[in-house]
């Protein structure tokens, strides 16, 4: 792992960084005049996020033989907006504007669950964002997107804080109940939001 975390770590300053801030730029351009925006990121994974991922074992052997062509989110991109309602219709200007090679609604497996709820692309990066100077081997050819609302992105990142950092100690069954009652508050609060949107705007 020393010599893909050195050859990554090389990747990140050359290529993923720049890529990162010219995606963003970029989907900000496509979005101007979007009311209901909070903010849009985009950045690359961390060398240590990147190596866990890389480390990731399925069905007893590495999932991923090639992490460096094979991981899909070297780059991240975000857009949080306001409500439920502006999610799919900032989807369908992703859509209109990027190829997508994946799309998905992410929620819970069932109804009497609350965990993570968003709306996820896997998307290939534009070629004119792509410096001509840079070896093609080391672009990826995708970026991940997600597009949430301020309530799914406030649950997520505590959620991820307080659950998968390294050291912590491990959720038991009461603090994991616990956070899928905010969960169930966060996706309560997401519909009355969306709901008095609706309402105000007719």
């Amino acid at each position: 792992m020393n010599s893909l975390k050195k050859e990554y770590s090389n990747r990140l300053d050359a290529v993923l960084n720049p890529l990162a801030s010219a995606i963003e730029q970029h989907i900000r351009e496509h979005l101007r005049g979007q009311p209901r925006i909070d903010r849009i990121s985009a950045r690359a994974k961390s060398i240590d996020r990147f190596i866990k991922k890389a480390e990731t074992v399925a069905n007893g052997s590495l999932k991923y033989r090639d992490p460096l062509r094979q991981i899909q989110d070297q780059v991240g991109a975000r857009i949080i907006t306001f409500y439920r309602s502006d999610v799919e219709s900032i989807a369908k200007i992703v859509e209109e504007y990027y190829r997508p090679i994946e799309s998905k609604q992410l929620v819970p497996d069932s109804e009497w669950e609350f965990s993570y709820f968003g709306r996820h692309f896997v998307l290939i990066v534009p070629s004119d964002l792509i410096d001509q100077s840079l070896d093609e081997d080391q672009v990826p050819q995708f970026f991940e997107l997600q597009i949430k609302t301020l309530f799914q992105h406030a649950w997520s990142e505590a959620n991820h804080d307080l659950g998968y950092k390294p050291g912590l100690v491990p959720l038991d069954s009461s603090a994991k109940r616990r956070l899928a009652f905010t969960s169930a508050q966060a996706w309560g609060a997401d519909h009355i939001f969306d709901e008095l949107f609706q309402e105000r705007s007719t």
